[in-house]
């Protein structure tokens, strides 16, 4: 038997407009500075820093980019699997180098 939502659905957008043209003052004062002060906001993000650089992580050894033909059957079949497909094709090659595969 399937539970029923008590909830509404979706987001309540006539009240979100509502509260954000009231513009009421920010009670919670426990931060860093004063979130009421325009001025107190703007230096306080002057001296922001950042601590994380942007996008991936680098790694120890990078892999090459491969542009590669194989036959459309064979990547339809990886890309069936699902996410991780290049990940599980790199498995496959390694493999093969790995068991010594000979020339054609």
């Amino acid at each position: 038997m399937p539970k029923t939502a008590n909830k509404p659905a979706g987001t309540d957008w006539e009240r979100v407009k509502r509260e954000a043209a009231a513009e009421a003052p920010i009670d919670d004062q426990a931060g860093p500075y004063n979130p009421n002060d325009a001025a107190a906001v703007s230096d306080y993000w002057q001296q922001a820093t950042i601590t994380r650089g942007r996008g991936r992580p680098p790694v120890a050894v990078k892999r090459p980019t491969l542009n590669m033909r194989v036959d459309a059957d064979v990547l339809s079949a990886f890309k069936a699997t699902g996410p991780g497909w290049q990940t599980r094709i790199n498995a496959v090659l390694r493999d093969a180098v790995a068991h010594g595969v000979e020339k054609a």
